[in-house]
């Protein structure tokens, strides 16, 4: 795999890494092409410890440096400029206007908030079992791709199995089939893709996100878009675990992943 298609940097607010330092990680890695997808979470909840604004940037100064280091490294590694948005159905005009009134070459669709909660915060799990607060991450991700599809890939649609209270011990693409199916479908219907992110590997869930059970189901449905990335926040992150990639997309029957530019996929094949 040579590149990277889901990374961020300072400008996310989970971040702190400078851009450049996020580009020489990449160039390290070996790396030929990447995207940067920092995050927009607007109407993010707020937590007393982070204030209300965590998840936004200043998307000119966005592109204006994103613009000014693409062309200062344009001979080593090809940098595009990407997003990643934080799905809320009340959301779908801001986003619809902000999507198309910006040059991104890559929009990912995340669920960072369910029912106004982020289950990275304990407090959505409270009253409920795993089962049932996946089970309702999973509806809830269905409703939002239901109402709005200006995005390019849904992003790692497993999330939620991060901070469960015992994670993934009892999680498997069987016990949640219907809604996840739904979810593939609606992805597949609207001309949309998913992503393969490693980071499942990074927070020791020992898969990527989605499952590859997930992956394997979104082809055997007609799924052919799928982007790759590490959703590094460090610049030892990018890359991560891609030694895996190729046997999960190849177990799942594809010959190929995708990377974004101008919005516009590219599929390139797996050697």
């Amino acid at each position: 795999m040579i590149s990277d298609s889901h990374m961020h940097t300072s400008f996310s607010g989970d971040c702190d890494t400078p851009v450049r330092d996020m580009v020489e990680g990449a160039i390290k890695a070996g790396l030929t092409r990447i995207c940067f997808t920092d995050h927009l979470d607007k109407d993010y909840p707020a937590h007393e410890e982070e204030g209300d604004s965590k998840y936004d940037f200043d998307v000119n100064e966005y592109f204006k440096v994103m613009q000014s280091v693409k062309q200062e490294y344009a001979d080593r590694i090809d940098i595009r400029i990407g997003v990643e948005i934080g799905l809320q159905e009340h959301l779908k005009q801001f986003y619809h206007e902000y999507v198309s009134t910006h040059s991104f070459d890559f929009v990912i669709g995340s669920m960072h908030v369910i029912h106004g909660r982020d289950p990275y915060y304990g407090e959505y799990f409270e009253g409920k079992t795993d089962e049932e607060a996946y089970r309702e991450a999973f509806l809830a991700t269905v409703d939002n791709i239901k109402a709005f599809d200006d995005y390019d890939v849904l992003g790692h649609i497993d999330y939620v199995t991060r901070y469960g209270k015992e994670r993934a011990k009892y999680y498997s693409y069987q016990k949640f089939a219907d809604e996840i199916d739904l979810i593939l479908k609606t992805v597949i219907e609207h001309g949309k893709g998913i992503e393969l992110n490693t980071s499942g590997y990074k927070y020791g869930l020992g898969f990527c996100h989605p499952h590859p059970d997930i992956i394997k189901r979104y082809r055997e449905l007609g799924g052919e878009i799928i982007t790759i990335g590490a959703d590094g926040h460090k610049p030892e992150h990018v890359a991560y675990e891609y030694s895996k990639v190729k046997e999960v997309l190849r177990d799942a029957g594809f010959t190929y992943y995708t990377e974004f530019e101008r919005r516009e996929p590219i599929f390139r094949q797996l050697l």
